[in-house]
């Protein structure tokens, strides 16, 4: 199994994928159709028309690397009306392979870890305990101090 680190990105590619693809035809699709760099590091999921197979594409420091799975019973569960390019975390990935279906839950609000700043950003909190970053203000033009980042939670419950 793969342990993807905390700022790589997964991208689920929703259509339906030639399963016969490998390395470099994988690697195609992620590039045009994804419209990401293959070589980037992020995982790129593609599952096939019955849903039954699965392949994760990544690239690690030296070359490609191509997990695969097929099921002998039941399908990989995914919304497929959401868009061709989809992006999913760690858990819903985990949950796709494992079989377990997120349509009907519900994630609670948990604590958000906040990031540092970048040099040069201010660090604010809101009366709701809410981080938010702000640009410094410009000495030739103040209006740009208006670019906020909010460290958002799940939904309440």
């Amino acid at each position: 199994m793969f342990f993807p680190e905390s700022q790589v990105k997964i991208w689920l590619y929703a259509k339906p994928t030639d399963m016969r693809r490998s390395f470099d035809g994988l690697a195609a699709m992620a590039k045009n159709l994804i419209a990401e760099d293959p070589l980037s590091g992020h995982f790129f999921v593609f599952i096939n028309r019955r849903q039954t197979q699965i392949k994760i594409l990544y690239f690690d420091r030296s070359g490609f690397c191509l997990w695969a799975k097929r099921l002998e019973a039941g399908r990989f569960n995914y919304d497929a009306a959401a868009g061709e390019k989809q992006s999913l975390n760690w858990t819903e990935l985990k949950l796709m392979i494992e079989g377990i279906e997120l349509k009907n839950t519900r994630q609670r609000k948990r604590y958000c870890h906040p990031e540092p700043p970048p040099s040069g950003i201010i660090q604010t909190h809101d009366t709701h305990g809410n981080q938010s970053f702000r640009e410094p203000p410009q000495r030739s033009n103040p209006a740009r101090n208006d670019r906020a980042v909010t460290c958002g939670g799940g939904a309440e419950g």
